[in-house]
């Protein structure tokens, strides 16, 4: 009689493992056999990251085997069980491959399908159509779009991180990562015996270093001792935590009555400000955003401020990029002054502390919250709904959604939520943070997200005239090596522009962000559907890059970018396409490194080898 060896890899998670019973079925193309325990004697199976192999003997030849079932049931207690992968060596000696990198919780059971990644068009026979469209069904059960606040991207259904599928939930150790890190921060902000530093008025500027007494490493310990100085200013607007903002400024607002007169002792060429202008050495960013944002009244005892200002920053001779006027509101009048570099010395600094604090806001509530981790869920929540396992583009973008929706929720949880860490130490908090979101979403666009685009949108392109703009060289460089990666992987599975815009499931998902994350709003720019396979590379590479590097840039990641520690692509082209990523990625590591070589302020944020595939690894 036929005999299968089947091979099953348990997870190396913690609780991976199981001790509740494993049954197992094939279905092939010339039947299907009984259900078979998977038991060795005197042998504990599916141990956490085992890989066990069992014999399974058929009455008869099932053909080609097209489907694997998967039943756990239960021995003593539920026993949560993560499957890795089964291989499948056949009578004939072929290996077959059936990925699966999922829980299988209560008594449940799971059906795989061999790893080959298949477009909906590639199944003809009745049993795969059926299990594609059944998996779909399932899901879109399970992944329920919900309004978290009005005016929001739309999020995943569930108040919280226990309510998730079990799927996407945090594995326990990435669960007390979570809270590790979340209680390290704390500790090294000092926050819990600080916290009344952040509640009531600071009296000394060396306050600041007891907030950073625990954060050593060469860049905080510069920023340390030049925060003060306007060169340290200038260059965190393009280096720092929040490089999106500035651009080069082609019209002097009116909003900002600065004149030459003003700034002359700022101007190194002999030109008027207006020349200036024109010369392209003048830039400005411009916090209009925050204005009319309610500042945090949680706390009756404290009072707190929020500013919206403008500040305009200078090219000199050095080609460094300095503060030149700093307006703290949007309305120019007699309570609304000009500060500047000629003023008295802790007038021009608190006014630039004003500025650091308006930007701080910007980059936690919009530039990271909502830029990264909001859009990433939007792209998650339609991926898992609308593509089943084994299309190629859910294979390509599951690394880069990993724990996406689940720290997400958890945020919704803990720091964003009403009383949440933001209420406490924020002063957008107890609703600010809320309003400027809604504000926010109003203008973010497709085009925003196409990082070549977003710098070219803010005159920020040219390497000869803005030299320092690390963010921008090694964005340009991570953002080229992926859209090279996804061109290559999208090539291999379709082979025309036609089966691109024939292929309903990836359609789908395309819509889904489109009506469901960004709320049908058509000044997003978001394509409603996608109809060459230029298009897809370009929007893939928007999907994976604002979920790496440009989360890593905003946030500072420690994982690695083109590492697949999951293989859910089989194929011998897709994986030589990978060699070629990581090869790819690799070389700009070593010219980022060999850039930075004897730099004061290294730029590294951006190096692959620092880059984590999601927001949330």
């Amino acid at each position: 009689m036929p005999s299968y060896t089947v091979t099953v890899a348990t997870g190396s998670q913690w609780f991976a493992g199981t001790d509740d019973y494993i049954y197992l079925s094939l279905v092939g193309s010339a039947g299907c056999s009984e259900k078979h325990l998977l038991d060795k004697a005197f042998y504990n199976d599916f141990e956490r990251g085992a890989v066990d192999s069992y014999d399974v003997t058929v009455d008869e030849d099932l053909g080609e085997i097209q489907l694997v079932k998967i039943e756990k049931r239960k021995y003593w207690l539920h026993d949560d069980w993560y499957l890795k992968y089964i291989t499948l060596k056949t009578p004939r000696g072929d290996y077959v491959e059936f990925p699966c990198y999922r829980w299988i919780t209560g008594e449940g059971e799971i059906v795989l399908r061999d790893g080959r990644a298949k477009l909906a068009r590639d199944d003809q026979i009745h049993i795969l159509k059926q299990h594609r469209r059944k998996e779909l069904e399932t899901r879109q059960k399970q992944y329920r779009w919900m309004e978290w606040n009005p005016g929001f991207p739309l999020s995943i259904d569930a108040k919280y991180h226990k309510d998730l599928p079990r799927d996407i939930q945090f594995d326990s150790e990435k669960g007390v990562d979570f809270v590790l890190n979340y209680s390290k921060a704390m500790e090294n902000l000092f926050i819990n015996r600080f916290m009344h530093m952040f509640q009531s008025s600071w009296h000394d500027f060396a306050d600041f270093e007891k907030i950073f007494v625990k954060i050593s490493n060469t860049i905080s310990e510069r920023v340390m001792k030049h925060w003060q100085e306007d060169f340290m200013f200038g260059y965190q607007f393009l280096n720092g935590c929040n490089p999106v903002l500035i651009q080069r400024c082609t019209e002097l607002p009116k909003k900002l009555p600065v004149t030459t007169e003003m700034v002359e002792c700022s101007l190194e060429r002999q030109l008027t400000l207006e020349e200036e202008v024109q010369q392209g050495n003048i830039f400005i960013v411009d916090y209009v955003l925050l204005e009319g944002i309610d500042a945090n009244k949680t706390d009756p005892c404290t009072h707190q401020f929020l500013a919206a200002p403008i500040c305009l920053l200078y090219k000199n001779l050095a080609n460094k990029i300095v503060p030149i006027a700093i307006q703290l509101n949007q309305t120019p009048g007699e309570e609304n002054p000009i500060f500047l570099p000629s003023d008295a010395k802790y007038d021009w600094l608190l006014a630039k502390i004003w500025v650091r604090s308006s930007d701080f806001h910007v980059h936690q509530t919009i530039t990271h919250l909502l830029r990264t981790h909001l859009v990433s869920e939007v792209f998650g929540i339609a991926m898992y709904r609308q593509l089943p396992a084994v299309h190629p583009i859910f294979k390509l973008l599951v690394a880069h959604v990993r724990f996406t929706i689940a720290i997400n929720t958890k945020a919704r949880e803990q720091l964003i939520c009403e009383y949440g860490l933001f209420d406490k130490a924020n002063a957008t908090g107890g609703g600010g943070h809320v309003q400027m979101v809604q504000k926010a979403v109003q203008e973010l666009t497709y085009a925003s997200l196409c990082f070549p685009e977003a710098i070219k949108a803010r005159g920020m392109d040219s390497t000869k005239d803005i030299p320092y703009y690390f963010y921008r060289d090694d964005g340009m460089l991570v953002w080229e090596a992926i859209l090279m990666f996804t061109a290559e992987v999208v090539g291999i599975y379709y082979e025309s522009d036609q089966v691109v815009e024939e292929d309903q499931e990836l359609q789908d998902f395309v819509k889904d962000v489109y009506v469901y994350g960004m709320r049908g709003r058509k000044a997003s720019g978001f394509p409603k559907s996608i109809k060459s396979r230029e298009k897809l590379s370009e929007y893939l590479t928007v999907v994976i890059f604002t979920a790496s590097a440009q989360h890593a840039a905003v946030n500072f990641g420690q994982l690695f970018l083109g590492m697949y520690p999951e293989e859910h692509f089989i194929e011998k082209p897709v994986k030589e396409a990978m060699d070629r990523f990581r090869k790819n990625l690799e070389a700009i590591v070593s010219t980022i490194a060999e850039r930075n070589k004897n730099k004061r302020l290294p730029y590294y944020y951006l190096s692959p080898d620092r880059i984590p595939n999601s927001v949330a690894i």
